[in-house]
């Protein structure tokens, strides 16, 4: 058996293998996430000569500089394909982490920041889950639930790992080793271990059969223009943005935020892991619930979580309390990552993804680039990070409130358009 462009049809069916092999992908975006780039902020302010506030910025501009690409990156996905524009994402990226063990100023810092917030965080992180999406149709939610919690498990040890290595080497071997490992694994990943579709190779979604498939589940597909102009598209991508801002907010700020509940550095450190865990336990519980609920209930679960951690921020005078906070504020963004990646598809179909999902990231990695200095400013004016952690709860009331506005959904799968 042949499959309809010439290669041998695979009898096995090769979903669960890019899962896998996306889930790896999507791990190594770790260098260019925030959460392995603190692990430098540090070394960047006493060897160039910097204060916290100016690599702040540079972060900042640096990440909504790259944010503006992102649309382009999704539309070349969906042009190219996957696979090669993994492999060439991967070698890219491996580029510009080796560009930032030579920075010496602000502004060589600030061009590093842009290349690997656009293929760290946005770019590798968009085509690994567009990977994995072309990949499942009945099973969508529970299998993304089950990738964006790999990911975030295996991305928990890039700060670990990171920081041992600055330890024995230096901080700018540090980003040559990862430059390195990026290259031998993702590329060789993308070229040889991707297949951009089910048909390529003489399969379908799922690994159903003729019958099973003839039935599918997703919504018709839509251009990114006509999705662009959808309610329903821009609650979804403001409920996304609100997790990333005050999620990315919340972890930037978290030394200083738990140490003013009486917490030592290490303590304030260790709290990461109960976050992991909320993050992976809700990816895969949100996931599960994302093939069987409407949009509206989704989104709205997703902010309640969110509202919650904030309000258990206001006050963290015990321990219970601390552990409680890290553990939703991780299962906010698990959450919330599963209900974006399954809903886009859902509503926009497939042909498209890559670009709609492009515009949807766009907004999210905007919005954290904003949430660290937003919330340090309402916390000077507000007297206390517990105080600004209350004021800011209006944002996932206004989201959940927007998806109110959502037209009622069928059970399992949304009905009509918005």
């Amino acid at each position: 058996m042949t499959s309809p462009i010439g290669r041998p049809a695979r009898q096995v069916f090769s979903g669960w293998r890019i899962v896998g092999l996306a889930t790896l992908t999507g791990a190594l975006t770790g260098p260019g996430q925030t959460i392995g780039v603190s692990v430098f902020i540090d070394h960047f302010i006493a060897d160039l000569g910097a204060t916290r506030s100016q690599v702040s910025t540079a972060y900042l501009v640096g990440t909504m500089s790259a944010a503006t690409l992102l649309p382009f990156v999704g539309r070349s996905i969906d042009r190219v394909g996957v696979r090669r524009a993994m492999t060439l994402i991967g070698a890219a990226f491996a580029v510009a982490l080796t560009a930032m063990a030579g920075v010496r100023g602000l502004v060589s810092l600030t061009i590093g920041f842009v290349g690997i917030r656009l293929l760290g965080q946005g770019a590798l992180t968009l085509a690994s889950t567009v990977a994995v999406t072309h990949w499942f149709e009945r099973r969508r939610g529970a299998v993304l639930g089950v990738f964006n919690t790999g990911v975030a498990v295996l991305m928990s040890l890039v700060p670990v790992g990171l920081s041992g290595l600055i330890a024995v080497v230096d901080w700018r071997r540090t980003w040559l080793i990862a430059a390195a490992v990026v290259a031998v694994t993702v590329v060789p990943i993308a070229r040889f271990g991707m297949i951009d579709r089910p048909a390529d190779v003489g399969q379908r979604p799922d690994g159903d059969d003729v019958q099973v498939a003839a039935t599918p589940r997703v919504g018709s597909c839509v251009s990114r223009s006509q999705a662009v102009r959808t309610y329903r598209f821009w609650v979804l991508a403001f409920s996304m943005g609100a997790v990333s801002m005050l999620v990315t907010a919340l972890n930037f700020h978290q030394i200083s935020l738990l140490g003013d509940a009486g917490l030592s550095v290490t303590e304030a450190a260790a709290m990461f892991l109960p976050q992991t865990i909320g993050a992976a336990v809700a990816g895969v519980l949100f996931g599960y619930l994302a093939d069987r609920l409407s949009g509206r209930i989704l989104i709205i679960g997703a902010m309640a979580v969110l509202a919650t951690a904030l309000l258990l921020a206001a006050d963290l005078s015990t321990g219970w309390m601390i552990g409680l906070y890290a553990v939703l504020l991780g299962a906010a963004g698990g959450g919330s990552r599963s209900v974006g990646s399954t809903l886009l598809p859902r509503w926009f179909g497939l042909g498209h993804i890559g670009a709609i999902h492009g515009v949807a990231t766009l907004i999210g990695v905007a919005a954290s680039s904003l949430g660290p200095v937003a919330l340090s400013l309402a916390r000077d004016n507000r007297g206390g990070y517990g105080p600004a952690a209350v004021a800011f709860i209006a944002i996932p009331m206004v989201a959940a409130l927007a998806a109110m506005g959502l037209g009622r959904m069928a059970t399992g799968a949304d009905a009509g358009t918005s």
